[in-house]
Formats: C-alpha cells, structure tokens, sequence
C-alpha cells in the first residue's frame, strides 16, 4: 500500500462518530483510511532504510510530518506498525496470485503471477526489502504470518502446480522449488535495486526496459518449467 499525499486532518481529532450522520461518518472514515494509508507509506520507507531495530515511531512521524502521538493514536507500538507494514505486502503478493484461481492455463496463469510479481517489485521495492530484511534476521517478528498466512496459501499454489504436472502441462518440477524461484527472481528488482543500477550504468530502469525486462523473465520461467497450454 502506498500513499504519499499528506493526511487531511490531525489523526486525534477522529473522535467516535457512531451517532453522527451518514456523510459525516463516510469522511470521518475516509480520513482515517488516507491516515492509516500515509502512515504505513512512511512507515515502509523507514523499516526498509533502517530495518526494525534502528527505526523509531519518532522518525516514522518525522517522515509522515506528525506529531509522534498521531502515529501510536492508529498504532500503539511500532511493533504493530511494522507488522502491519509486512501483512499489508503479503496481502498485495496474495492477490498477484490470483491467477492461479483466475486459469486453468499454467502458461497464463504463471505468466500471469510473474509479472504481477514483477510489478509489485516495480511499484513497492520498499516493502519487498522490508520483508527481505526480516526474513534475512530470522522472521523473529512475522514468524505466525509465515505459518498461518504464507503456509496455506503456499500449499493451495503447490496442489494446482502439482495437478498440472500429473496432467503432463508442467514438467516433472517440485513445485516449492518452482515458486521460490519465481519469488527470487521477481523480488530481486526490488531487493537488489542498487546493483542493477551499479552494473546497468547507474541508472534505474525505464519503464520500457523493466517491461522488456518483465517479459524475458516471464519467458525464461515458462521456460524452465516446460509449461504448456491445455490446448496445446
């Protein structure tokens, strides 16, 4: 989630309005969201700069220009903050897997999964290396997201790949193995922005070029797990 645009009004002043009228509530309501969005925008940019130790609700409110007792007023402890930083990612690279239940094609529904992937990586670099980053000291803060979110859903994407592969649509791959790649793959425009830079001429991606880029990925995947069309 990414929103940049300055909050519309003091986080405190969104006092209870259950007895309010209907308009009244819908913008009290809409605030709140644009709050919430702004902070978790700043939020994200920190963590991923400072990691989770060496960032503070402090800076987290400098960056967002507010007073610090705005930022614990939507979050009480920046540990909240910071997890809801990583679920709200996880929640983005869930519906990227959409595909999966949107085609019994694995060359569209993969295709289609990887440049989601590839554009999450494009348009929220920040969040990927927040998550990089916590994964990289042990996942000690997002060890339950791991078991009870990432797991499940894992494991629904392992049983249609598998089903693809008994169907003789995808090459004899183990199915964890492929999906780690395309995570690695994928998340390295992101992660690894600097060194693409480094190595690419010190300048980032143009949007033309990450699209040139996104499908000689998509190609390479496809690929390497000998997917076909059910038609084909």
């Amino acid at each position: 989630m990414r929103h940049d645009k300055p909050v519309e009004e003091a986080a405190v002043s969104d006092t209870n309005t259950d007895d309010a009228p209907a308009p009244l509530r819908r913008r009290k309501a809409h605030i709140r969201e644009s709050n919430e969005a702004h902070l978790l925008a700043c939020a994200e940019a920190v963590f991923a700069e400072r990691g989770f130790e060496g960032a503070s609700t402090a800076m987290i409110a400098e960056r967002a220009g507010l007073p610090k007792a705005n930022v614990h007023y939507y979050f009480p402890t920046k540990l909240a903050l910071y997890r809801r930083v990583l679920e709200d990612l996880f929640e983005d690279w869930h519906r990227a897997a959409n595909t999966f239940e949107g085609s019994d094609d694995p060359v569209a529904a993969i295709g289609g999964y990887v440049r989601a992937k590839m554009e999450l990586s494009r348009r929220r670099p920040l969040g990927s290396k927040v998550w990089a980053n916590e994964i990289i000291h042990g996942a000690e803060h997002m060890a339950d997201i791991l078991e009870q979110r990432v797991k499940p859903w894992l494991d629904t994407r392992v049983t249609v790949i598998d089903d693809w592969i008994a169907r003789g649509l995808l090459a004899d791959v183990d199915a964890k193995t492929l999906l780690y790649m395309i995570w690695a793959t994928t998340q390295h425009y992101a992660d690894f922005d600097a060194q693409i830079r480094a190595l690419g001429g010190k300048r980032a991606l143009s949007q033309k070029a990450f699209d040139a880029t996104t499908d000689q990925v998509v190609q390479l995947v496809i690929r390497a797990c000998g997917a076909k069309s059910p038609a084909a």
